[in-house]
């Protein structure tokens, strides 16, 4: 072997070294749109991870609230209170609100808007002159909670809320206990 030919295996060729220039240059091209596109969607999580908690704490709010109304007696008449007052699940109906705020009115997240529905079932809500009283077949009561936010986050979680003072035995028993 002469000298000249060993020198020559231990170098690059510019052919060689312009080919892995090239692929590593598509390499790193790949893993930066990667993140990329990881870094620009980063927060989505934080919206839905927040619209998540807003919507479990009032529906936490209203599932602990009494079945019927104890001023009247009845299951779902029509709201009269504020939101600090209020004392029944129906109470809640078609409640809206920007920013989402705590019972007391004071603003909690800006960015989301929350909305509640509150529906009895088998039944319609707060219809004039048919105020549904716990004489009805209505023991359960669906609550609606749709929170939106930044990037069209959404979120909607339904609960329900049973009357736990109604007797097995049939509907005219479904009273609250006085």
């Amino acid at each position: 072997m002469s000298a000249r030919t060993g020198r020559r295996g231990l170098g690059f060729t510019l052919l060689e070294l312009i080919l892995s220039i090239t692929i590593i240059g598509v390499a790193v091209t790949g893993v930066l749109s990667v993140v990329f596109v990881a870094s620009r969607h980063s927060a989505d999580p934080m919206a839905q991870q927040q619209a998540q908690l807003i919507a479990e704490a009032y529906l936490d709010e209203i599932l602990i609230k009494r079945f019927y109304d104890p001023d009247t007696n009845n299951v779902c008449p029509v709201a009269t209170e504020t939101r600090a007052n209020f004392d029944n699940v129906c109470d809640y109906h078609n409640l809206s609100q920007t920013p989402p705020q705590d019972q007391y009115g004071n603003n909690t997240v800006s960015g989301y808007s929350v909305s509640v529905t509150v529906t009895p079932t088998g039944a319609s809500l707060h219809t004039a002159g048919n105020i549904v009283d716990n004489s009805s077949v209505i023991r359960v009561i669906q609550v609606t909670v749709t929170v939106t936010g930044p990037n069209n986050t959404s979120v909607t979680l339904n609960g329900y809320r049973t009357n736990y003072e109604c007797n097995t035995t049939g509907d005219a028993e479904c009273k609250p206990a006085t």
